[in-house]
């Protein structure tokens, strides 16, 4: 945990330093989203960055193996869920943003 009360207080520029800015994202977003006061925890910021690290070797991964992988009309089950998974958030981002 990190508040200044405790005595373990970064500034937001140590912070980059020490998570990188999109470690910090993370570990912020993880923090609260409630009236409460947040609670920032390192080990999250360090575990955002691993699951980023994974994230881009996955990425690397998918990019190499590109003409592996399957083409053509999407038409299966699993395509049709998907898309109406995918309309359906767009309808919904829709809605509140016509407000």
């Amino acid at each position: 945990q990190m508040s200044k009360s405790t005595g373990n207080f970064l500034t937001l520029t140590q912070s980059v330093d020490k998570f990188s800015a999109d470690g910090m994202r993370l570990a912020l977003a993880d923090a609260g989203d409630t009236v409460e006061d947040a609670n920032f925890v390192e080990a999250m910021a360090d575990a955002g960055i691993l699951r980023l690290y994974a994230w881009v070797e996955w990425v690397k991964e998918m990019i190499a193996n590109r003409d592996s992988l399957r083409s053509g009309p999407a038409t299966t089950f699993n395509d049709r869920v998907f898309a109406s998974e995918m309309n359906a958030g767009i309808m919904k981002t829709d809605q509140n943003y016509e407000k």
